[in-house]
C-alpha cells in the first residue's frame, strides 16, 4: 500500500485523536492522549520541590505543554478530528495549533508523500472554548538558556557571560555533550535545569507494526517546556539559540522546513500566543536570529575549550560522539573547515569527513541548488558554499569532496561579513551585545 493511501485508510479507520488530560505531581506530569484503543502516557521527570502545589497558571502551560507533546502521537494514523477534553481553546486558540501542526509536520506529510489541506487535515474541538486570564504575581528576573550542546548555544552561554550569576541553563533529558557544555561554561548542578522527558512505548510498538511516522515540531515542545521552567524558577527571558538559516525551505519551491520551530516565524507566533494566552512577562527570543550559522562558526572558534565536549550530531548523541557518518556530522566539518585545519577537525570527528566519497550524496544536497537538502538542522547552501572556498584557500591538499567542488566552482562566494537580519526580537541590551561582535 502507497503511503497516501495508507494514510487514508488510516484516517478512515480512526476517526478521533482525544487529548484526556494530565497529573500533576511534585516530580512529574503525566499526559494522557488515545486513538480508539490505543492509550499514550508520556511523562516529564522533574527533581526537586519546582511542581509542588501549582497553581492555576502552572497548570494552564503544563495543559499547553501537552498540546505541544500531542502531534508526535497524533500522527501515527492522522485521525481526522482531534477533541481536547481538558484546559479550554478559543477558535484563535486552535486556528494557531492548526498551523504550527501544519507546517511542524511539513516534512512528515512530504517525505511520506502525503499533500493534506489545511482546513481538513485536523478539527481542533475543544470541550472548553473560554478564554483564560492571567497574570504573573511572583518577581521574575534573569535568563533561562536552553542547551543542546552545539556550536549555537555555546555561543549563546560566551555572549551572555556577563549574566551568568542569574542565569540557568535548559536541557532536557541531561544529554551529556549539553550537560559539559554547561559546566564548561561555569554553570554549577544548582543552575542546570534537566527535566526528562519519555515517549510512551505504545507509540514505538505502533511504529513498528508500519503506523505512519516522522518528523514534528520538537522545538515547539522545547518552546512550552521551557516557558513552564522558566515560571517555576522566576526567569524573565527564555534565550533561544536559532539563527537566521533556519528560515530556508529544504525542499525547492516548497514550503518545507525541517526548522519550522526554529524559524522566525514560529519564533513570532509564540511570543504572540504567550502574549495573548499566558503572559508576556516572560520574554521568549532567538539572541542569534540575526546571525547566519557561517558566523557563529567563526565566533564558536574562539571557544577552543569546548571542542573536547561540543556535539550535534543525532546519531551519534546516544554514544555521547559525532558518528562521522551522517549530513549533520559533514555539515558541522564543512562550517568548521573554514576556519580549522583537518588535523584539528579529525581530533573533533574522528574522521575528515571531505575525504569520504561515500558523503557525495549529502554533498550534493547541502551544496547544490536544484537538490534536497538533508533533513537535519543544516544551514542555507550560500554559507555553505562560502565555507568550502575559504577551506581550500587554508589548504594545499584538497580532500575529495571538496577538491570536487572546487574543480567546477573555482569562484568566490559573495561573503557574509556583517550580515545582520534586523528580523528579530532582542531586546535592545541583547541586541547591543551582538552588534558589538562585528560579525
Amino acid at each position: 500500500m502507497i503511503i497516501t493511501e495508507k494514510y487514508n485508510a488510516l484516517r478512515e479507520k480512526h476517526k478521533e485523536f482525544i487529548y484526556h488530560g494530565y497529573d500533576v505531581t511534585h516530580s512529574g506530569i503525566t499526559f494522557h492522549f488515545s486513538i480508539d484503543e490505543y492509550h499514550f502516557y508520556p511523562e516529564w521527570k522533574i527533581d526537586g520541590e519546582l511542581l509542588k502545589n501549582p497553581d492555576e497558571f502552572t497548570e494552564y502551560i503544563i495543559f499547553n505543554l501537552g498540546m505541544a507533546e500531542l502531534i508526535s502521537y497524533w500522527k501515527c494514523a492522522c485521525p481526522p478530528v482531534v477533541r481536547v477534553k481538558c484546559g479550554s481553546l478559543t477558535e484563535k486558540q486552535c486556528r494557531w495549533w492548526k498551523k504550527l501542526y501544519f507546517n511542524g509536520l511539513g516534512e512528515f506529510f512530504y517525505r511520506n508523500g502525503i499533500t493534506p489541506d489545511f482546513e481538513k487535515f485536523m478539527t481542533i474541538i475543544p470541550d472548553n472554548g473560554g478564554k483564560k486570564e492571567f497574570a504573573v504575581s511572583k518577581p521574575l528576573s534573569g535568563l533561562m538558556i536552553p542547551v543542546g550542546g552545539g556550536k549555537d548555544s555555546i555561543v549563546t552561554l560566551e555572549l551572555l557571560k556577563q549574566y551568568r550569576k542569574n542565569t540557568d541553563c535548559y536541557i532536557i533529558n541531561a544529554l551529556p555533550a549539553a550537560v559539559a557544555c554547561a559546566r564548561v561554561a561555569e554553570f554549577d548542578d544548582s543552575r542546570i535545569v534537566t527535566p526528562s522527558r519519555t515517549i510512551d512505548k505504545t507509540l514505538l510498538e505502533l511504529n513498528k507494526q508500519g503506523c505512519l511516522n516522522g518528523h514534528t515540531p520538537f522545538s515547539a515542545v522545547v518552546a512550552f517546556s521551557a516557558y513552564l521552567f522558566a515560571y517555576l524558577r522566576g526567569r524573565k527571558h527564555i534565550v533561544l539559540s536559532n539563527e537566521s538559516s533556519a528560515n530556508e525551505s529544504y525542499v525547492e519551491g516548497m514550503n518545507v522546513n525541517h526548522q519550522y520551530s526554529k524559524s522566525t516565524e514560529f519564533e513570532k507566533d509564540f511570543r504572540e500566543y504567550v502574549s495573548e494566552f499566558l503572559s508576556g512577562d516572560i520574554n521568549y527570543f532567538s539572541f542569534l536570529r540575526p546571525l547566519c550559522e557561517w558566523q557563529i562558526a567563526k565566533k564558536f572558534v574562539e571557544y577552543k575549550q569546548y571542542f573536547p565536549v561540543f556535539l550535534s550530531c543525532n546519531l551519534g548523541s546516544k554514544a555521547n560522539k559525532w558518528c562521522g557518518k551522517c549530513a549533520k556530522c559533514l555539515y558541522v566539518y564543512i562550517l568548521l573547515a573554514a576556519f580549522l585545519d583537518d588535523d584539528e577537525l579529525i581530533k573533533i570527528f574522528g574522521v575528515n569527513c571531505l575525504n569520504e566519497k561515500s558523503f557525495s550524496d549529502m554533498f550534493d544536497g547541502l551544496v547544490y541548488d536544484g537538490v534536497d537538502k538533508p533533513f537535519e538542522c543544516v544551514g542555507t547552501k550560500q554559507e555553505i558554499r562560502l565555507s568550502l572556498y575559504m577551506a581550500a584557500q587554508r589548504r594545499k591538499a584538497l580532500p575529495v569532496l571538496l577538491k570536487g567542488y572546487m574543480d567546477t566552482n573555482p569562484q568566490k562566494p559573495l561573503p557574509l561579513d556583517g550580515f545582520y537580519d534586523n528580523q528579530s526580537f532582542l531586546p535592545d541590551e541583547f541586541s547591543k551585545i551582538l552588534k558589538r561582535e562585528r560579525l
